[in-house]
């Protein structure tokens, strides 16, 4: 009998961390500064921060199942294994239609960072080849090995990270720290709810490779705290030295560049341009890294035909699931039709959720794996602010995202039974 084929374990705690700091900060980071500060003022900031603390509870929450299961899936996983098979692939159908949906919209938003440097990229044919050979290249760079692509994210990190500390220590060191910042009113608050928790949105992309991930009981519980307050840092310091640069000088679509721009002259825009490009990218490639995993975890398991559970002899990697999750966004983000299910993000977002912290009351009253035994009194804090804190996202979400989300449930329960009966066709027939 021969031994399965799997992916080795290779991600550590440095690998892990950059994937779940890249699964946050992408292209909202440029953007995110002056819609916080004309909702927020000067205590945008701070809001960031306090921000961070409900998120690490609901961070803490995610982590600690985490620590339960050695293989790869995530909220997929945990759902499936408290909920049962169906709800469980409704998650990893929610997942992938929102991250394939998300991945196809930046890549549009990367080349046009592209086209404002060169641009030869600006005319609408040019503009979609290069979409697609930008995802043709990013999942390529995925199938060919994960330390391959842990480099390139490595590497993309640096890039994207260095123009950004150095604008806010010269707009810091030049203006000073500005330190008076007013209360907002509530209804200020609650109008960049959503946007606050966009850019801690994907604080948990390592949790989708754990199988591949070493040591990942350990390495996934602390790459994720690393990462969240590593984004909350970063965002509060930039925010910081856009207000002290002076937001009333720059464009509101374009604020960091714009600060850039005033400091530096036009090669300061330049700068924060590339570093735009290099952060968009590492945010795809985390997403390339992370989220074809659940498709393998689903082929593995029987959820999926076991087409999406082969790993390349080669490279080691699960190459079908990498190449049918590319394909996936390079036809979402050809046809355009991820404008139609960009409003759904959140939304989707908070049910994975909802249905997370049901998996863990569950999993915890039937002690799955000594769950009961490991959640001390603090648990009593942690899990209402979570939950309070889903609750709340999940009122901020518009109305008319709930119809949506009902007919995407509805469309994942017709693919599961078309997916369940063919697997159990290619049961009956293993040849």
């Amino acid at each position: 009998m021969t031994q399965k084929l799997a992916p080795p374990r290779v991600v550590g705690i440095l690998g892990a961390s950059l994937l779940n700091l890249n699964g946050m900060i992408g292209a909202g980071i440029f953007a995110l500064p002056a819609l916080l500060y004309i909702g927020l003022g000067n205590f945008a900031p701070w809001a960031v921060l306090l921000f961070a603390i409900p998120t690490a509870c609901l961070a803490a929450a995610v982590c600690k199942l985490s620590t339960l299961f050695d293989e790869s899936g995530g909220a997929q996983l945990y759902v499936e294994t408290a909920l049962g098979k169906f709800t469980g692939f409704q998650v990893g159908w929610f997942v992938i239609c929102g991250s394939s949906t998300g991945r196809a919209a930046n890549f549009h938003v990367l080349v046009s960072y592209l086209a404002a440097l060169f641009p030869v990229f600006g005319g609408p044919v040019v503009h979609l080849v290069t979409v697609v050979a930008c995802i043709a290249i990013t999942t390529g760079l995925c199938v060919v090995g994960t330390k391959r692509s842990m480099g390139g994210l490595g590497v993309g990190t640096a890039l994207k990270l260095g123009p950004l500390f150095l604008l806010c220590a010269v707009g810091l060191g030049t203006n000073g720290v500005p330190i008076s910042a007013a209360l907002p009113t509530f209804t200020g608050l609650e109008s960049v709810a959503l946007l606050i928790a966009y850019a801690f949105s994907g604080f948990g992309a390592s949790i989708g490779a754990a199988g591949e991930t070493k040591n990942p009981r350990v390495t996934i519980y602390r790459s994720v705290f690393v990462a969240l307050a590593g984004v909350a840092i970063i965002y509060a310091v930039i925010l910081w030295a856009y207000i002290a640069i002076g937001p009333e000088a720059g464009d509101t679509d374009i604020p960091l560049a714009a600060a850039a721009q005033k400091l530096f002259g036009d090669w300061g825009s330049v700068m924060i341009s590339v570093a735009a490009v290099f952060s968009i990218a590492t945010n795809q490639l985390a997403g390339f890294i992370a989220f074809p995993r659940i498709l393998y975890r689903m082929g593995d398991s029987g959820l999926l035909p076991r087409f999406f559970a082969h790993v390349s002899p080669r490279f080691l990697t699960p190459d079908y699931a990498i190449l049918s999750y590319g394909a996936f966004v390079a036809v979402i983000a050809v046809t355009g039709s991820f404008a139609t299910l960009a409003a759904l993000l959140v939304a989707v977002e908070q049910v994975i959720f909802i249905l997370v912290l049901i998996s863990f009351g569950v999993l915890w009253r039937s002690n799955f794996r000594g769950l009961m035994e490991t959640t001390g009194p603090l648990w009593l804090i942690i899990l209402p602010i979570a939950v309070a804190m889903v609750v709340w996202l999940s009122i901020q979400v518009p109305a008319s995202a709930i119809l949506s989300t009902m007919g995407m449930i509805a469309v994942g329960a017709a693919i599961y039974w078309l997916a369940q009966a063919r697997v159990r066709r290619q049961a009956a027939d293993p040849v």
